[in-house]
């Protein structure tokens, strides 16, 4: 005989404030099978808990129907709790009045008589629930890093720290990210390389980190504590194990008109580079379709020149399979392309750049060896212009509806930067808003303006455009309720950036939840900010949203501590809600199988007896280790002989035709 328990939480005003929750317990009590209903104003709380403890103790209830907030919020705690008490946590079910029914009804007639519906279903459900024992699995003791930028250099070093081996796999010759492209960071204005190379260095030491540079992840396979992964190591044409930096090659290339891709393209490289003077690993790489003896079979000046013998033009990529417990991903960003910005002239003057591309002017290792020139002539500009929010918070369509949150804090560095070292420079920055969200973050904004005399013009820019050999800025300045006409001689634009084009493909292959924007969706905004909904996989960096380097590397030492809490266990629980397959129906068509993002189905043939059928045939089997307990197979099925336990199709029946009644 069945004896349900139905506890219905206020969740302070969130479900009672449109929800008449004593009335649904009350009606809830003369359902069928249900020998128990309260009420309770939070029935998470140790109180309430305890409520629910007495009730099975009480009344020997074989089921419990807990109407509160979402599942992902407390469906642990309250199977927990059943558990507790000697019953099966698995037959406990939570009907969301919360999200489902509350937060979106304003009436609260119609709010009261939809959270009866939802928790007739949850009863109708429990009735057919059947106790279930998760199993176990073992758990690989190695973890896999997405990305080699300061994000995922954090996370690694922090999971080698532990004791655990880390591979980091970085699509660039060099690992180090965009970080490594930044001339000084902010508020403190600290060179960016003295703070990144250290770190890099630490990884290429640690006996715990195998840095596998130029290679990229071809596919994902396997669950939380056993993914098994295949990565492409991209042929280099240099053998990593002999080259020794020295350079020589670079010197003797004769194939110099490639674009520098490490300097946003503002000078040439050889065919044969390293892309900056600290790359880890400090070894050349050849790009085939710049190199004459890779395209043409002549030439070959670099291996004759090089002392080491590292030259290799046979070289071919090379697949690497590896097994990993956890995976963090850091796969960054890129600022956006300005192709659909045409007003403000970036395909059409060489002297409107991108603030990226004012980094590599700055810097000393870069094209220019740091002395700020106007890429048109060489000469010293003498009135700067930045744009602030160029395809930030734009919803025409154009750019990003998203504030990219570091704009306003790295044009304001680079507006000190360039007032410093060049007093006569003239430094204008039209922006819609100051947004300074972090420590120290307003103050720095503000010596901007009142000691380096920076003029900051609260308006937008309509036009850019060339006049007489000088660039002309067209804008408003709505404090002062004028139209603007500046004469200039560089424009800055601050760029949106969004996630890297690597990360929706990385997405695909890890069945990782993205938003509208591609970044990596967290399991939940408050509670797991660093977890993809995907078990064991992590998030770190710019792939989940824009950040600034102390945020990223926050979000990286909180992503590995999530990994190393991972490793440390020997062994994992696994999901009882795994699919299983009636051989009786099974009809041997391989639907299922193709349809299983885990490869958790596989065929074999099999004698079965039953009523109707009789001998060998071919049957689909669910490994229970690998099976997720999505429920795509049991969609596909057209024989109906997959189902999924704990939500089987009489359950997924009786809550329709509770819904329904």
């Amino acid at each position: 005989m069945q004896k349900i328990g139905v506890f219905v939480c206020h969740c302070g005003t969130n479900i009672a404030g449109t929800v008449d929750v004593r009335a649904v317990a009350e009606a809830l009590g003369h359902e069928p099978g249900v020998v128990f209903a309260a009420d309770y104003q939070y029935m998470c709380s140790e109180n309430g808990q305890q409520l629910i403890k007495n009730a099975i103790k009480d009344y020997n209830l074989t089921g419990v129907v807990v109407g509160s907030c979402s599942p992902r919020m407390h469906e642990a705690t309250f199977r927990k709790t059943a558990e507790s008490m000697g019953l099966n946590p698995y037959m406990v079910e939570i009907a969301n009045l919360r999200e489902q029914c509350s937060w979106i009804h304003k009436d609260k007639q119609e709010a009261t008589e939809k959270a009866l519906i939802l928790l007739r279903t949850a009863i109708a459900k429990v009735r057919l629930d059947a106790p279930l024992t998760a199993g176990e699995s073992p758990v690989v003791k190695r973890a896999l890093v997405i990305g080699g930028g300061i994000a995922g250099i954090q996370a690694a070093l922090d999971i080698a720290e532990a004791g655990f081996p880390v591979d980091i796999v970085e699509k660039n010759p060099t690992i180090g990210g965009r970080m490594a492209q930044l001339d000084k960071t902010f508020p403190t204005l600290d060179c960016s390389a003295c703070i990144l190379t250290p770190k890099m260095v630490d990884c290429a030491q640690s006996d715990k980190i195998d840095i596998l540079s130029y290679s990229e992840v071809e596919e994902v396979k396997g669950f939380v504590g056993n993914f098994k992964v295949k990565i492409r190591k991209k042929a280099r044409y240099v053998d990593e194990t002999k080259c020794t930096g020295c350079k020589v090659c670079m010197e003797k290339c004769p194939s110099r008109k490639g674009l520098n891709e490490f300097n946003m393209n503002l000078n040439n490289r050889t065919a044969i580079y390293i892309p900056f003077a600290q790359a880890i690993p400090n070894v050349a790489v050849i790009d085939p379709t710049q190199c004459l003896k890779l395209k043409t079979g002549k030439c070959g000046i670099c291996s004759k020149f090089c002392g080491a013998g590292a030259i290799n033009y046979e070289m071919q990529d090379e697949f690497i399979e590896r097994e990993y417990g956890a995976i963090v991903v850091a796969t960054g960003f890129r600022p956006i392309a300005l192709d659909n910005f045409n007003e403000y002239g970036y395909a059409d003057n060489k002297d409107v750049i991108t603030s990226l591309e004012l980094e590599r002017l700055m810097n000393a290792a870069g094209p220019t060896s740091g002395v700020l020139l106007r890429p048109s002539d060489n000469t010293h500009p003498k009135v700067i212009t930045f744009i602030q929010c160029v395809g930030s918070r734009d919803v025409s369509g154009c750019g990003k509806p998203y504030c990219s949150k570091i704009c306003c804090m790295y044009t304001a560095k680079h507006a000190m930067l360039i007032r410093e070292k060049y007093p006569d420079t003239e430094v204008h920055v039209f922006y819609i808003d100051v947004r300074t969200p972090g420590k120290n973050y307003d103050e720095f904004y503000r010596r901007a303006v009142e000691q380096y005399g920076v003029d900051y013009i609260k308006g937008m820019v309509g036009k850019v455009y060339n006049q007489n050999g000088k660039l002309m800025v067209q804008g408003s300045d709505l404090l002062n309720g004028e139209q603007l006409l500046l004469e200039t001689d560089t424009v800055v634009l601050a760029t949106a950036i969004e996630p890297d084009p690597s990360a929706r493909s990385v997405a695909t292959m890890l069945t990782a939840s993205m938003d509208t924007n591609d970044f990596f969706t967290e399991a939940h905004a408050k509670l797991r900010p660093v977890e993809s909904p995907t078990a064991g996989v992590f998030l770190s960096g710019t792939c989940q949203g824009p950040k600034d380097v102390p945020e990223t590397v926050a979000q990286a030492s909180a992503a590995a501590s999530k990994v190393i809490g991972l490793l440390s266990k020997d062994k994992m629980i696994t999901n009882p809600c795994v699919a299983q397959s009636n051989e009786l129906l099974c009809n041997g068509c391989s639907t299922c199988e193709r349809v299983c993002p885990y490869g958790a189905i596989t065929y074999v043939d099999k004698e079965v007896r039953g009523p109707e059928v009789r001998g060998v045939k071919r049957v689909a089997q669910v490994n229970p280790a690998v099976c997720q307990g999505c429920g795509a197979c049991t969609v596909a099925c057209m024989s109906g002989a997959m189902d999924l336990k704990g939500f089987s199709n009489r359950q997924i029946i009786a809550e329709v035709d509770a819904i329904c009644r």
